[in-house]
């Protein structure tokens, strides 16, 4: 029982532990608040004896101190360390500079706590008074708890009964009055769930009114309507189920339609009709591990638009797209079956070439260059021309990925545009 106050499985159980943990939290705050008392009024009545000690030996400790007698002085407060609530005694004269300073403790070994009551020494003489010094008395945290053991153990055992008897009397209170309806609840539950019969209904023990019956009343009621509303749903179901299987047909003809129209949007760039940078880079990596696999060569192209940006800003978007979608047009006429083309972003495309060398590659680009560079584009009664930057690379056996041959045609196309554009560099 204690194992499932600790882990609570069910509503009851929680309950109960939120409840009990209350209790427990107010009970510990009141018992830690009798031990605090206890411990500061024994501390007190402590205070007194070493008061009432202070005055009983003030006047020998003084004679001895105005006699110049050491010997019994020592005497004198080896026989105050004897007595249970002194743990300490220090004499000082008259310059506060201290006689004797002795401990019933080792320094290793102090009390966790020291408090100590002192007074003054003196001497009359002739109705005159002489201040001879100070006696201080010592006692501990120790010295009281030694005191008030006793009535923290009485404290902690009456606690500790009182605390389990009152988890007994939880227990039995949460299991009779909470946890047993709801268990007995739960399981008329599932059987009329198992059993699908909406005309069952649910019938505790319990006599008391209480939330559980009317809880018990309000779960008939909704099995009384759900009983009524399995009927007209059955009916309804019927004539649904004729009319969508004729809109699922229909629905099934128009969606792979749909379905064959987003697959080339998914996989080619929606102006230019090339594969996007996604879809390009995933084929090229497929082609490019197979290339490395069978040492077989494979060249990357990396291509640009000259000055594109001047095209947009001076005939417009419109005129700007036109220019990429002949640029496409053109460079795919070049290309064999089993080049891969694509568009990276912007005006850069790339070619993929699987079985080809630098040097047809290089040829390949270089046709591709004089083929943009002589062709014209007329939109709008306005003649149009553009040149293209390209960088070529082929593969080698260190090479790991295509990214580094992308990253090298970059480094190429880079240096064509610094020598000019309009150039192939490899």
């Amino acid at each position: 029982m204690f194992i499932k106050y600790l882990r609570p499985k069910n509503l009851s159980q929680k309950v109960m532990r939120v409840t009990f943990s209350i209790y427990l939290g107010v009970t510990f705050l009141v018992t830690s608040v009798q031990f605090l008392t206890e411990y500061i009024k024994t501390q007190d009545s402590i205070l007194s004896e070493l008061e009432q000690l202070e005055q009983t030996v003030r006047n020998p400790i003084a004679t001895s101190m105005w006699q110049y007698n050491q010997k019994q002085m020592d005497a004198l407060v080896e026989g105050l360390l004897k007595m249970p609530i002194i743990v300490g005694v220090d004499i000082f004269d008259k310059h506060e500079e201290k006689i004797i300073s002795k401990r019933s403790y080792t320094e290793g070994a102090a009390p966790l706590s020291v408090f100590d009551k002192k007074s003054d020494l003196a001497w009359e003489l002739n109705d005159k008074k002489i201040t001879l010094g100070a006696l201080t008395l010592y006692s501990s945290s120790e010295v009281v708890l030694d005191r008030v053991l006793f009535g923290f153990a009485l404290i902690a055992i009456t606690a500790i009964i009182k605390l389990s008897v009152l988890f007994w009397l939880f227990v039995w209170a949460f299991d009779r009055f909470l946890a047993r309806p709801l268990k007995e609840l739960m399981s008329q539950v599932d059987e009329v769930q198992l059993s699908q019969d909406f005309s069952k209904r649910i019938n505790l023990s319990i006599t008391e009114n209480n939330e559980i019956s009317k809880l018990q009343d309000h779960m008939n009621n909704m099995l009384s309507a759900m009983e009524k509303g399995r009927a007209q749903l059955l009916e309804d179901e019927q004539a649904k189920r004729n009319w969508l299987e004729d809109a699922v047909a229909k629905r099934t003809e128009e969606l792979q339609i749909l379905n064959e129209k987003l697959k080339d949007l998914a996989a080619n760039d929606s102006l230019t009709g090339a594969l996007n940078r996604g879809n390009f880079f995933e084929t090229a990596r497929h082609l490019f591990t197979l290339s490395q696999r069978q040492k077989s060569p494979a060249s990357f192209i990396l291509m640009d638009l000259d000055h594109f940006k001047i095209v947009n800003d001076t005939y417009g978007h419109f005129i700007g797209d036109k220019v990429l979608i002949h640029f496409a047009h053109t460079i795919q006429d070049f290309l064999g079956k089993s080049d891969l083309f694509g568009r990276l972003g912007g005006e850069e495309f790339a070619i993929f070439l699987p079985d080809m060398g630098i040097d047809h590659a290089c040829r390949l680009a270089d046709k591709l260059r004089k083929a943009i560079g002589s062709a014209t584009l007329e939109v709008d009664g306005k003649t149009i021309t553009y040149t293209v930057s390209f960088g070529v690379t082929s593969s080698e056996t260190k090479d790991n990925s295509i990214d580094e041959l992308f990253k090298r045609a970059d480094l190429k196309l880079y240096g064509a545009k610094e020598k000019g554009r309009d150039r192939v560099e490899r």
